[in-house]
């Protein structure tokens, strides 16, 4: 892609932004650090989302930090992912969830109620704040001119107890959007005309500012579609203005009193410019499996469908249900074809109820799911094996949907919708010309059917003090963390290949997911989708004297995808004391810092290709290396919770590997203060040895 890259971005090198909505978020809430890109900053977080995939160890975290209550101004508990209660384990867990939001002072948003995203949109979002989220799809808040950043869990914990939120300062990538969007083109094309352009990693330490006259064309749920898959191309975050779209959002919602306006200078300057033509965009489709696999939908045209899915975060407002309710309206789908909707907050399927869409979909042969994740996670409506499943979602990485040999396209509503109706793939263009159909005008609600009955308020302070968290069979205790040693030899247990995501690292699904709050049984799934046979060669390797751990060697892009954190832990748990790749993914790169675990980059991403799985490798003087530069010139003080200042230059190792009697270079790019938490174990073993101020 690196081509196309460079054919659609200006970079202008040494400018320098300036006047942006992103430095604007940024500089307001900047308490540590100095925002020039490249370098360590400290954010004062003013909101958090957990959900109930992350939130369990988030809730863990808090109880071994300490936490009395949160410090935050609103912290919000979401059950969305894993609401299928096929046995206790999930109702266990949801119950730990309610105790622990109840304990700690934050909102519960009940099984059903809906996705975190959009629902945290309708009832918490405010332009100008900052949001961190134990999820990679935060960053879809950013649609209300919100600096909202996906995370690991442990870090948002850390948020919600008043400390700040660590990032590298990102570029600020220009996107300016001009024109209208023609019929039978939605957001969603827009998305995917950038991962067409990008791929996976072409946003990696940058934030996608959008701007331009065709913003205005644009509605706050349009805008919440392609901030939300800012995380597909790696983005730290996704902004756009607050203006008369978002005023006409808040007070469809009954919070018009929450808006404020937001929007850059008249002569703000990026670090990278690129732009699109909206009107010149077309019906496009991410191919298996890969976001950035994209292609416009005439290309792919024809090929049998067996599944459609409508809903997720990436597609989630009012307007996705009610164009696909509008399209099979006297219709009724193909045969042979499930057309399936989830509902992403209770209040859109009240509103799509109102308006009649529902009947015109259940009417149509749609079946009608939860107001939840599901399929995108992998909990239900997992597809058969080799047959083609359209879906409006985020990711279609290996296996995600719950099928090990999947087929899963990504794309607009009015494509799944389409294709529903024919049976085959089909760009829905073509589909309205064959039928003699216009594109549908949509008339929505002007103010939304406002549902707050399955949000539970915080607790006053004097009450949360005595609740006892509830504490099932299947939720574990956090894993002990042992310091790094000075010297780290082992095997290396896996190699893998470029853009390996981390449901391949730490599977969801029916078959682990339910095992999210129990570490020691969720290791067991630990990269069984690369090499099933990984935990058992683990638990061997850790039985051996000549052993201190075990490395895990990788390409580029390592760990994309999903923001959560087992994808460290249960490595962690099994002896992965380092990963070396070609390049990391940013949040979960961040994780494995969190947890103790040394991630390292080749100097010569060709030495990738000269160890082979089995090696055994060797790091000595790590203490000394890491060490030595944590009273570095940036001003940083060396422990797990100090000011990150200025980053420290990037510093070079000498690994060795035994097996082969060769010498590789590789560096890491820790701040002192990350640093200083690998060298500990991780970032409670830090804090830990801080004391209890430091919690």
């Amino acid at each position: 892609m690196a081509s196309a890259v460079e054919e659609a971005v200006t970079r202008v090198t040494g400018r320098g932004a300036r006047g942006t909505v992103a430095q604007s978020l940024i500089h307001g809430h900047l308490v540590e650090g100095e925002a020039v890109p490249g370098r360590e900053i400290g954010l004062r977080i003013d909101q958090t989302l957990t959900q109930d995939a992350t939130g369990t160890l988030v809730m863990q975290e808090l109880e071994a930090l300490g936490l009395d209550r949160v410090r935050t101004e609103v912290s919000v508990q979401y059950v969305d992912h894993n609401i299928l209660q096929a046995d206790e384990r999930n109702a266990e867990d949801h119950n730990f969830l309610r105790s622990a939001a109840r304990r700690f002072g934050l909102w519960y948003s009940k099984p059903g109620n809906g996705v975190s995203h959009p629902t945290h949109m309708q009832r918490f979002g405010v332009p100008g704040k900052t949001l961190a989220g134990s999820d990679s799809h935060t960053c879809a808040a950013g649609s209300l001119g919100m600096l909202a950043i996906g995370v690991g869990g442990l870090e948002v914990a850390l948020a919600m107890a008043g400390r700040p939120l660590y990032v590298r300062m990102p570029q600020i990538w220009g996107v300016r959007l001009t024109g209208r969007l023609p019929p039978w083109v939605s957001a969603k094309d827009v998305i995917l005309e950038l991962l067409r352009r990008h791929g996976v990693k072409g946003a990696v330490d940058r934030v996608l500012e959008y701007h331009g006259p065709g913003v205005e064309s644009l509605t706050a749920m349009d805008r919440h579609v392609i901030a939300n898959m800012g995380a597909e191309l790696g983005a730290t975050a996704s902004v756009f203005p607050s203006d008369e779209a978002v005023r006409e959002f808040l007070r469809a919602e009954g919070r018009e009193e929450d808006f404020v306006p937001v929007a850059a200078e008249p002569d703000a300057v990026y670090d990278l410019d690129e732009e699109i033509d909206l009107s010149s965009l077309e019906p496009l489709i991410a191919r298996p499996s890969s976001p950035g696999n994209v292609v416009p939908v005439r290309e792919v045209a024809g090929r049998p469908v067996d599944q459609c899915v409508i809903g997720s975060s990436a597609n989630p407002g009012l307007r996705d249900f009610s164009v696909a309710a509008a399209m099979v309206a006297g219709r009724r789908t193909a045969d042979g074809v499930s057309l399936d909707i989830n509902p992403t907050s209770r209040e859109i399927l009240q509103d799509l109820t109102r308006t009649g869409g529902t009947f015109d979909l259940v009417a149509a042969g749609a079946r009608l799911h939860q107001s939840g994740c599901l399929g995108c996670i992998g909990m239900g409506q997992a597809p058969a094996v080799g047959r083609n499943s359209l879906r409006t979602f985020p990711r279609n990485f290996p296996g995600r949907s719950g099928t090990e040999e999947d087929s899963v396209w990504l794309c607009s509503p009015e494509t799944a919708t389409a294709s529903a109706l024919t049976g085959v793939i089909t760009d829905p263009r073509d589909w309205a010309a064959d039928v003699g159909l216009e594109a549908p005008r949509l008339t929505l609600p002007e103010k939304a059917s406002v549902n707050t009955e399955m949000l539970e308020a915080p607790l006053p302070a004097e009450e949360a003090a005595s609740v006892e968290l509830e504490r099932g069979p299947n939720v574990s205790a956090l894993p002990q963390l042992d310091a790094l040693p000075d010297t780290l030899e082992g095997p290396v247990l896996l190699r893998a290949g470029d853009d390996v995501s981390t449901d391949e690292i730490s599977p969801a699904g029916a078959r682990a997911l339910p095992y999210r709050s129990n570490i020691p049984k969720l290791a067991e799934f630990t990269f069984t989708r690369i090499d099933p046979d990984y935990p058992r060669r683990a638990a061997e390797a850790a039985r051996q004297e000549t052993n201190n751990g075990h490395f895990v060697v990788g390409g580029d892009n390592y760990g994309q995808g999903s923001s959560r954190e087992h994808a460290a832990i249960t490595p962690r748990h099994l002896g992965l004391r380092a990963v070396v790749a070609r390049s990391f993914a940013r949040i979960h790169w961040q994780n494995l810092v969190n947890f103790g675990v040394l991630p390292l980059e080749f100097e010569d991403g060709g030495d990738w290709e000269r160890i082979s799985a089995g090696d055994v490798l060797r790091l000595d003087g790590l203490r000394a290396a890491l060490g030595d530069g944590a009273q570095g010139d940036d001003g940083g003080d060396g422990r797990g919770g100090g000011a990150p200042g200025r980053a420290a230059p990037d510093t070079t190792l000498r690994m060795r590997n035994v097996t082969r009697d060769e010498e590789y270079a590789v560096r890491h790019r820790l701040s002192p203060r990350q640093r200083a938490m690998v060298l500990a174990g991780g970032i409670i073993p830090a804090l830990a040895a801080e004391g209890p101020t430091a919690r």
